[in-house]
Parts: C-alpha cells; structure tokens; sequence
C-alpha cells in the first residue's frame, strides 16, 4: 500500500463514484458529523463571533443612567477645570447632597 504526497488514501483504494456505496445516514452518523461552512467548522464561526459580541467592558453593576440636565455655566466651569472625571465628581456631589452616600465602585466613565 502506497500513498502519494498529496492524497492521504491508499493509492489501491477505489475511487468513489456510485451514490448507492455512500454510508448509511444514521442519527450516530449526524451525531458524530461536523457542520462546516466556508471552510470553517460552524461552531467555531459561531463561537468566535459570540466572543466579539462578548467585547468591550464588563456591565457595571449599578449602570448609569443618561440624562440631560442644565447647570449654571460657573457650577460647569468648576467641575471641568478639576480635569477628567468631572461627571463622576458632579455625580459624588449630588448623591452626597441627596445623603445617598458613596458607591463602592464609581464608574470611571467620565466624558
């Protein structure tokens, strides 16, 4: 028995022609069957996209809600000129005015 460089079959085996020689299609047959598409088995597709829909930052456990709200320009020029996190630190002083006290993680989403 001889095998070519290119084809993993015997060199002896018969090539297959006749549909009525294919195998018995059985539900172990399928079982065991992989799927593939493109030239890529299909739940490898589909688990790489699942990861990149997965990306990103994890979900906050407390997430913020967007509002629009309208301060005084003097109250605004404050916060921003504290540098970045200043809707955070409006945020902390709001919840303190409120008595809500701190959260323990505050999002570092600052704009």
């Amino acid at each position: 028995m001889t095998k070519s460089d290119d084809d993993t079959k015997p060199s002896d085996a018969k090539p297959w022609s006749d549909p009525d020689d294919a195998p018995d299609l059985t539900d172990a047959w399928f079982d065991g069957a992989v799927r593939f598409e493109g030239g890529e088995p299909v739940e490898e597709g589909v688990a790489r996209v699942e990861a990149k829909a997965r990306g990103g930052r994890p979900r906050a456990p407390y997430p913020k809600k967007a509002v629009t709200l309208r301060l005084d320009p003097d109250v605004l020029a404050h916060f921003r000129a504290q540098g970045p996190g200043w809707q955070t630190r409006i945020n902390a002083a709001l919840r303190d005015a409120a008595g809500l006290g701190s959260r323990d993680a505050p999002s570092s989403r600052d704009g």
